[in-house]
């Protein structure tokens, strides 16, 4: 719970700090009509990594200053355990000996999931800032009527500090591309 929050604080102010206009050498804002930046400079002026982000006269605000300052900006873990990427897969119906429970935990791979390097693998590639990499079908998508066979899944865990709860089938063309995009994390299914 700690990690969330002070997930959420970091990304708000990375948020905050990324749109924060461009400014000129003398600390304006340029191209942004009723934004003004509000510099911050103790007495001996400004410094330290965040410079660029006071206006200051010889260090206007840029986007490589915002990418060296933004390691400082995001926390370490609160606790190791918060760090864990640890999911549980249970699979039906996939056949081909693919059924079962399996236990996929990375950062370093393990468990007793069959490709637990390559569902690993897969799944840092899938994650993004923002993004819910195991966010259902949105409801009004328009999907095709194609069938792919009786398969279903179910992922629990934890994922990237959140918590994982996500159900898969192959019931329509738009939960088939959902479940191959997870692969190999679920097994590959056959109709």
């Amino acid at each position: 719970m700690l990690r969330r929050l002070l997930l959420t604080a970091a990304v708000s102010a990375t948020a905050a700090l990324s749109s924060v206009p461009a400014a000129t050498a003398a600390g304006t804002p340029s191209g942004a009509p009723g934004v003004s930046l509000v510099p911050v400079v103790s007495p001996s002026g400004p410094s330290g990594p965040f410079a660029a982000f006071t206006g200051g006269p010889s260090s206007p605000l840029s986007a490589a200053a915002y990418r060296a300052a933004l390691p400082a900006l995001m926390p370490p873990p609160a606790r190791p355990d918060d760090s864990a990427d640890r999911l549980t897969v249970t699979v039906h119906g996939a056949g081909d000996g693919a059924d079962g429970t399996f236990e996929l935990e990375c950062h370093p791979a393990g468990g007793t999931h069959p490709h637990a390097a390559e569902a690993c693998a897969r799944l840092d590639r899938m994650t993004t800032w923002g993004k819910d990499t195991f966010a259902p079908v949105p409801p009004d998508s328009m999907c095709t009527m194609v069938y792919g066979g009786p398969a279903t899944a179910h992922v629990t865990g934890t994922w990237a500090g959140r918590p994982v709860d996500a159900r898969y089938d192959r019931s329509n063309g738009c939960e088939i591309s959902r479940w191959n995009a997870l692969e190999p994390v679920l097994p590959g299914a056959r109709p």
